[in-house]
């Protein structure tokens, strides 16, 4: 079987660089898109908010500098809004890919972007985890943005929100897309799906069942908190998104005493972005070298 994108903090070689995954999370909050269905960026940044965001992500950029020969980051850009409409975003997801100690640098998009930015980027290294929205954008454009990426050489997923007004387009987008890219779906926040109404879905993604319904997690391991952590824009570390207990700061190193395996304080997990790295799923195999980026390894599907 393929081995995980990332092994263990603290588990490789003597004298080699520990292995460490962060999901960044700045102060950005706002986004072109407004889908109904989604919880985020339903505000307007004003400028001086906007001048601290990229404040902010640039002295996380410095911060991955200088961990070069000390530790082996993979790194997924988890913005409230949408980052790559701002040139810091582009400019710095290109600059961290060139990094040699960086394995992936990865950013959630909704792909409204302009695309020519990756040029700068490394294609080994940089990867999109995009997002369909059929009631914001046509089928077409975000079809031809994806074919963009492909021509230029840059790994990327697409996904959609399992909302029932939007299956025909989902299944209109999967027929249209290449086959190597994968195409998830996200159960709707607080939806609950029938046998009958998840089955078209999980035509459309196989891994569906994962995302249907949330994972009990209370006591159960988990790799965030360990090799995985989550960073706000003032530098506050997270085991995750959803966990608030600070685990220390980022820039006085004060988080790396906290690193160890702990137990999830939480009764469920109901998000990709923290359930992915649950020890009791399979799915640090199942996305094997594309953990970050959605990806699953055995991709395409067989014929």
């Amino acid at each position: 079987m393929t081995a995980p994108l990332l092994p263990p903090a603290h588990q490789g070689p003597p004298g080699t660089p520990e292995s460490l995954t962060i999901l960044y999370r700045g102060p950005l909050a706002s986004c072109d898109y407004d889908c109904p269905y989604c919880p985020f960026a339903k505000h307007r940044d004003s400028r001086a908010e906007l001048t601290a965001d990229r404040e902010a992500l640039a002295r996380f950029a410095g911060w991955v500098r200088e961990e070069s020969g000390r530790t082996r980051l993979s790194l997924l850009f988890t913005p409230w809004g949408e980052g790559l409409v701002r040139s810091w975003y582009r400019r710095t997801l290109a600059e961290l890919s060139r990094l040699p100690h960086v394995h992936r640098v990865a950013i959630q998009t909704n792909l409204s972007a302009r695309t020519d930015w990756v040029d700068q980027a490394c294609p080994r290294t940089l990867a999109l985890w995009t997002t369909y929205h059929p009631g914001q954008v046509s089928h077409d454009r975000f079809l031809a943005k994806c074919r963009e990426l492909d021509g230029r050489g840059i790994r990327y997923s697409v996904g959609v929100v399992g909302d029932p007004a939007h299956l025909d387009a989902a299944r209109r987008m999967r027929a249209a897309l290449p086959a190597h890219v994968y195409l998830w779906v996200n159960a709707q926040e607080g939806r609950r799906y029938s046998e009958a109404e998840a089955a078209p879905w999980a035509e459309l993604d196989p891994l569906f069942p994962f995302s249907r319904d949330p994972h009990p997690s209370a006591g159960r391991s988990c790799r965030t908190g360990e090799s995985v952590v989550s960073v706000d824009g003032e530098g506050t570390v997270r085991r995750c998104h959803f966990v608030k207990q600070p685990l220390g700061n980022l820039y006085d190193d004060s988080f790396r005493a906290a690193l160890r395996p702990r137990p999830c304080p939480l009764g469920v997990c109901d998000c990709h972005i923290g359930y992915v790295h649950l020890e009791s799923l399979p799915l640090y195999d199942v996305f094997a070298g594309g953990v970050l980026e959605r990806i699953p390894a055995a991709w395409p599907r067989p014929a």
